[in-house]
């Protein structure tokens, strides 16, 4: 069912003009471009995982992981509704490669940022990471 849901939400998606304004007060512009070039499904749910970020007592307080939440999957590009169902049922190169080109994506601008970016889906033991997959699983 909730794939369903996903489904629905990716051809209806539209992010709130207002969540998006205040995004932009605290992105920089480089960030922000990168943020509005991203599919309205991606930018959808990375606010979703922003507002959960905001409220986790781990996470809040760590500018960062703010950042990684609403820029996370940057590098899924505008990947089709077809694609995200084939990654589903049988997996998808280009989609696995999202955290690389997001990472390719951020490098320059913050680093430590595009490294988080790079790794937001292993488990390397990092308590913040952890919950931010957990959050990220969730969103």
């Amino acid at each position: 069912m909730s794939r369903i849901k996903q489904g629905l939400n990716y051809l209806f998606a539209k992010p709130k003009t207002e969540k998006v304004e205040k995004i932009k007060l605290f992105l920089t512009e480089e960030e922000y471009k990168i943020f509005i070039d991203m599919d309205n499904y991606d930018k959808v749910h990375s606010i979703n995982v922003y507002q959960m970020v905001r409220k986790d007592s781990l996470l809040n307080k760590d500018e960062k992981y703010l950042k990684l939440a609403l820029l996370h999957d940057c590098g899924k590009e505008k990947i089709s509704l077809f694609t995200r169902i084939k990654k589903v049922l049988l997996g998808d190169e280009q989609l696995d490669k999202h955290p690389k080109l997001g990472y390719e994506k951020l490098k320059k601008i913050d680093l430590k940022l595009a490294k988080l970016i790079l790794n937001h889906h292993k488990t390397n033991g990092d308590q913040k990471l952890k919950k931010f997959q957990e959050i990220d699983d969730r969103g």
